[in-house]
């Protein structure tokens, strides 16, 4: 089964052709697909897009958009989380990169998502960028404070913060970028990855893979994806195909497995 970890199919670049986008992923073979909340604000238009029986959604706020609401509560999310088509909370975190949202509501909302993970038992979908340091302070104090799974996504961060993310039992996530020419660190990061913890995604309408980079990503491109990390790891297509699976079932536990 091929499974796209992370869509934003209810982001405005598929307001033209949202079906027929849909359409092309499901003869490519994606039998499922997790439609990631931007946030809160926008999640009815997230979960609208995951009426289709396979396709699932989040409920959380980007960092980027943590300014909108600074005092999001856990509450909030663990009340939206009730919808049973809602499997995961975030994506959240920290993104010191372009720095849209002040670092300290950055880190105060991602501090409410991570407590309605641990109320929930949802999976937290964790974007962090060029805040290596923050994040696995956030982590380990949060996690010493009560455990709670979490998905490193589309992770391109460093080493260290990947080892001490593993050390919590963490899952992490491979995008198209695994695909670029220049990502060599990327690739040596991914080969360390715990074997059974590793699924794929687009992040679609962002990061097309190769061949088709510099172009709207869509989650028909996802074995593009599957097929690198196949050969990152030195799989099978085949093995790279069951053991993504079977990862993503174990993190995404809310969706039944047929």
């Amino acid at each position: 089964m091929i499974i796209d970890s992370h869509v934003n199919l209810h982001a405005p670049q598929f307001d033209e052709d949202r079906q027929a986008v849909i359409d092309r992923a499901r003869a490519a073979g994606v039998a499922l697909m997790v439609n990631i909340c931007d946030r809160v604000s926008n999640f009815a238009a997230c979960r609208a897009v995951a009426e289709a029986p396979d396709i699932w959604c989040t409920v959380g706020t980007h960092p980027h958009e943590a300014r909108e609401n600074p005092e999001l509560s856990a509450a909030s999310l663990v009340a939206l989380a009730a919808d049973p088509r809602v499997v995961g909370i975030g994506e959240c975190g920290l993104d010191f990169h372009y720095d849209l949202s002040p670092r300290d509501i950055q880190a105060r909302v991602f501090r409410a998502h991570v407590a309605a993970a641990r109320e929930t038992g949802l999976p937290l979908v964790v974007h962090t960028r060029e805040a290596d340091a923050a994040m696995a302070e956030i982590l380990e104090t949060e996690y010493a404070a009560g455990p709670f799974r979490l998905l490193m996504h589309c992770y391109t961060s460093g080493t260290e913060l990947a080892r001490r993310a593993a050390d919590l039992g963490a899952w992490f996530s491979v995008s198209g970028i695994a695909t670029f020419k220049a990502a060599e660190d990327v690739r040596a990061v991914i080969r360390d990855m715990p074997a059974d913890r590793i699924i794929v995604e687009t992040d679609c309408p962002y990061l097309a893979p190769v061949p088709h980079r510099g172009r709207r990503n869509e989650p028909a491109y996802v074995p593009h994806v599957l097929a690198k990390l196949a050969d990152i790891r030195g799989w099978s297509l085949a093995e790279a195909e069951s053991r993504t699976e079977d990862a993503f079932f174990a993190l995404f536990d809310r969706i039944p497995r047929t």
